[in-house]
C-alpha cells in the first residue's frame, strides 16, 4: 500500500474517505458503496449534475493508491481552490447553498436516487457559485422511503437562515460550536413567538424540534416512516418556499459603510489603487488572502490581475454587499468570507481536525493587509512581533498598509482611550516587519499620510 495522508474530516462515512497524495485530492470508494456509485455513474445523473456544475467532476484513477483492500474505485476530484466553512459565509452565501442542495435532490430523484445527507460541510464555492464536493452522498431511493437527509437540512440550513434573517446575523456562528448543526431546541427558543404563526417554520422547526424531543432516546426505525414520492416531493418543495421566502435586512454595522466615511480623497484612492496594481503585476500571486477587505474593493484589483482573491472581512453586512456585487459583475474570482483576524477560524471537530484553521488552509502567495495594521495595534492592543509573525506564517508576500499616529483615522481612535501605545510608529513598524520579512519597495500614497509596502517573507 502507498502511504497517503487522510483527511481527517472524511473519516465519518463507511463507504469511503478523501486522501491526499503528492499534492493532490483523492477519494477512496469502498465496496460497499458498489450498488450506489454504479448507478450514480450509469444513470446519467452525474452527467447532469457535473454538466450544470452542482457536483465537482472527477475522474477515476488506478487502485493502486488504496489505503485498504475494501476499494472498489479511487476517483480524483476536481480540485477546490480554498475549503470555507459555513461560519465563514454571508447570509446569501448559505442561502445560496442551501438551494443547491434542494436542487441538486430534485435532479437526484429524477434518476431514482436522493441525497442520504444534507452538510453544509458537503457544499463548497467554485467559480463563485456553491457546488457539491461529496460523490457519496447519494443512494438509491427505496419506494415509500422518507427524505433521510430531512433533518440535517433543516438544522444545517433552514434552522440558521432564520436565525440570521429573523434574529441576528451573527448567530451563523453557532456552528463553530454545533459543527453537526444547530439543535431545533435552541433554536425554537431563540426565534420569536410570531415565528409560530409562519406555517413553514412552524412545522419544519418548532413541531419539528417538539418531535425530536418526544422520539429521544426511543427506539425508532426509518422504515416505520412510509412516505409517497408526492410526499417526499413535497417536502423538498416546502422547504424550498421556506428558504427562498427568508429574507435578510442588513442593517447599519461599524464598517458596512466604510468607504462612505473615509478620510482618503479622490486623488489619494486612486493613487493606492495604482500602487496596490503595480505591487500584484510584479508579483503576479495565484493566490491572494484579502485581509479587512470590508466590500472588495481592492480584491477586484488583484482578482483582475488574475489571482483568486479569497476577501475576507469581520463584518457581515460587508461580506453581504461583497458576496451580491460579485454575483452582480459574475465575477468568479473572488469569494467573500467572514473572518475575525483576532479570532480566526481554529481546527475544530473531533481532535480538533475535522475542519482546518485559517493558517493550515495557506500560506496564500500574497496577502492584503490595507487599513489595518490601527485596528490591530491600537484597537486590539496586539504588538508589531505578534502581527508579523503571524502574517509571516499565511504568505509568502505582503502588501501592507502603515498608517502613522497623525492620520485622523488613528487620532479618531485614540479619542476615547488613553495612548498607551508609545512603540506605534513607522520606524519601529518597519524594524519588526523586517525580522520576518524584506521591505522591497515601499510608497507614500498622494494626498495621505499612509504609506504601501511591499515585502517578501523571510525563509
Amino acid at each position: 500500500m502507498v502511504n497517503n495522508r487522510t483527511i481527517e474530516s472524511s473519516f465519518r462515512d463507511p463507504n469511503g474517505f478523501v486522501f491526499t497524495h503528492q499534492g493532490h485530492i483523492y477519494r477512496q470508494i469502498n465496496k460497499s458503496y458498489r450498488e450506489n456509485y454504479d448507478h450514480l455513474m450509469n444513470s446519467g445523473l452525474y452527467r447532469v449534475l457535473t454538466d450544470t456544475k452542482l457536483l465537482v467532476p472527477h475522474q477515476e484513477v488506478g487502485i493502486d493508491l488504496a489505503k485498504s483492500r475494501d476499494v472498489y474505485k479511487i476517483i480524483r476530484p476536481e480540485q477546490i481552490g480554498f475549503i470555507s466553512y459555513p461560519y465563514e459565509w454571508c447570509f446569501s452565501q448559505l442561502k445560496d447553498a442551501a438551494i443547491v442542495t434542494l436542487a441538486i435532490q430534485k435532479k437526484a430523484f429524477d434518476f431514482g436516487m436522493t441525497l442520504k445527507d444534507s452538510s453544509t460541510f458537503n457544499i463548497q464555492f467554485s467559480q463563485g457559485s456553491p457546488i457539491l464536493i461529496d460523490t457519496l452522498s447519494f443512494e438509491k431511493y427505496r419506494p415509500l422511503q422518507p427524505w433521510i437527509a430531512y433533518r440535517q437540512f433543516c438544522q444545517h440550513f433552514l434552522a440558521p437562515l432564520a436565525l440570521m434573517a429573523i434574529k441576528d446575523v451573527r448567530l451563523s456562528q453557532l456552528f463553530r460550536v454545533h459543527i453537526d448543526g444547530l439543535p431545533l431546541d435552541l433554536v425554537s427558543k431563540l426565534l420569536p413567538r410570531k415565528t409560530w404563526l409562519n406555517f413553514s417554520l412552524l412545522c419544519h422547526i418548532h413541531l419539528h424540534a417538539k418531535s425530536q424531543s418526544h422520539f429521544a432516546g426511543k427506539s425508532v426505525k426509518v422504515k416505520d416512516h412510509k412516505m409517497s414520492k408526492l410526499g417526499f416531493m413535497g417536502i423538498i418543495d416546502g422547504l424550498e418556499n421556506a428558504v427562498r421566502k427568508l429574507r435578510y435586512q442588513a442593517g447599519p454595522t461599524q464598517w458596512g459603510d466604510y468607504y462612505a466615511d473615509t478620510n482618503y480623497s479622490d486623488e489619494a484612492m486612486n493613487h493606492k489603487k495604482t500602487i496596490i496594481a503595480d505591487f500584484l503585476k510584479e508579483l503576479k500571486p495565484s493566490v491572494t488572502w484579502d485581509i479587512g477587505a470590508n466590500t472588495g474593493i481592492f480584491s477586484q484589483i488583484a482578482a483582475g490581475a488574475g489571482s483568486q482573491t479569497i476577501s475576507f472581512d469581520v463584518d457581515p453586512v460587508a461580506v453581504e454587499k461583497n458576496y451580491l456585487e460579485c454575483l452582480e459583475k459574475k465575477e468568479k474570482n473572488i469569494l467573500p468570507l467572514i473572518l475575525d483576524l483576532t479570532n480566526p477560524s481554529g481546527g475544530i471537530g473531533w481532535a480538533n481536525k475535522e475542519r482546518s484553521s485559517l493558517a493550515e488552509r495557506g500560506p496564500a502567495d500574497n496577502v492584503l493587509a490595507l487599513a489595518l495594521i490601527h485596528h490591530l495595534a491600537i484597537a486590539n492592543n496586539l504588538p508589531f512581533e505578534k502581527i508579523a509573525d503571524f502574517f509571516h506564517k499565511i504568505c509568502r508576500s505582503l502588501i501592507i498598509e502603515f498608517v502613522p499616529k497623525s492620520d485622523s483615522q488613528v487620532r479618531r481612535m485614540l479619542s476615547t482611550r488613553e495612548d498607551i501605545f508609545s512603540d506605534y510608529n513607522q520606524e519601529a513598524f518597519e524594524n519588526v516587519f523586517s525580522r520576518y520579512f524584506t521591505i522591497e519597495r515601499s510608497s507614500k500614497i498622494k494626498d495621505s499620510l499612509r504609506t504601501l509596502y511591499l515585502m517578501g517573507s523571510k525563509g
